[in-house]
């Protein structure tokens, strides 16, 4: 029976939604805050400020049966910070949990899996060919939790993330709320996407499933299109919007000179060649047979339930208007 939990990544937006969840239940958690992290750890939990390297992370990790390894970077202006980050940082998480005796949960991202289109989504088996710096990045932190000797793991693979205190998804809502909403990317493309509440039902069942182990996709299982998501944030926020659709030419050009000011500024901004590419693929769809088979997980949480919930949480919270 799992009775403590240690989280890294713990003060982002999934890490406090699973913390929250699994203190309900019962469980002890800790939460691994980085030095000079500027977010406290979320109440309830026990913090102990950590790098992410392995020696530090052995002793945070040391009598927790489980870690839930969250800790990574979504967008960064150079190559060597997805390492640094997402594939360093998770060989010291891996190697510090398999010395603690802890089995890990690792977070990873559908973008390691690559491009799929609705009409082949991708499944578990399915050679991955990831398309970014990111993607690239996570499949070879998965690789790492793999071939670490000793270690007991599970790997998730969720795809676009959104919910409650999300702020990377929130310009859309912002973009739809003022009444002019940019549809960008293939037509024909597709997306698997997912609520937060499946994610953390997903990460604790998987916590809680010791004998589940490899690679689970973790998402709703209806795909969506640009189309859907403008649909569904009109009948969320209640009122109408003008689609605007950009041309994937302006599109790139406006990538171009966003990456040049990126490198520039050394923050990245939400529209770069890589988020270009991604646009200009096929889509990023996936099968969740497994996350239903051998979890136990369901998404119960549809598009449209999902934006409604998501933009009443942030009108309450004065982000919206």
């Amino acid at each position: 029976m799992i009775r403590s939990v240690a989280i890294t990544g713990a003060t982002g937006f999934i890490g406090r939604h699973v913390a929250a969840d699994l203190i309900a239940r019962g469980i002890t958690v800790t939460s691994i805050v980085r030095p000079r992290s500027p977010h406290p750890a979320p109440l309830g939990t026990t913090a102990v400020t950590a790098p992410l390297e392995a020696s530090a992370l052995r002793q945070a990790f040391s009598g927790v049966d489980a870690v839930v390894h969250l800790a990574g970077v979504v967008a960064a202006v150079d190559t060597r910070t997805y390492i640094m980050v997402n594939t360093e940082g998770t060989r010291a998480a891996a190697t510090a949990a398999r010395d603690a005796g802890a089995r890990l949960i690792h977070v990873s991202s559908l973008a390691a899996a690559g491009p799929a289109p609705v009409s082949a989504p991708h499944r578990e088996t399915d050679p991955a060919r990831p398309l970014t710096a990111y993607g690239v990045s996570k499949l070879e932190s998965e690789r790492i939790v793999n071939d670490t000797e000793g270690l007991r793991s599970i790997i998730l693979r969720p795809g676009v993330v959104y919910g409650p205190t999300d702020r990377a998804v929130f310009p859309l809502f912002e973009a739809a709320a003022r009444g002019v909403f940019p549809i960008v990317g293939r037509r024909d493309a597709a997306y698997t996407f997912v609520y937060v509440d499946d994610v953390v039902r997903s990460v604790v069942a998987a916590v809680d499933k010791a004998d589940v182990a490899g690679v689970v996709f973790v998402g709703h299982p209806q795909p969506v299109t640009s189309r859907d998501l403008f649909d569904a944030l009109q009948a969320g926020l209640g009122r109408r919007a003008r689609g605007l659709a950009i041309p994937m030419g302006v599109t790139y050009v406006a990538a171009v000179a966003c990456e040049a000011v990126g490198r520039l500024t050394r923050k990245p901004l939400p529209l770069n060649l890589s988020r270009y590419a991604e646009l200009a693929a096929v889509g990023f769809v996936c099968r969740v047979d497994r996350l239903r088979d051998e979890l136990g997980v369901t998404p119960a949480t549809g598009l449209n339930e999902g934006i409604a919930k998501t933009a009443a949480w942030y009108r309450a919270q004065g982000w919206l208007r």
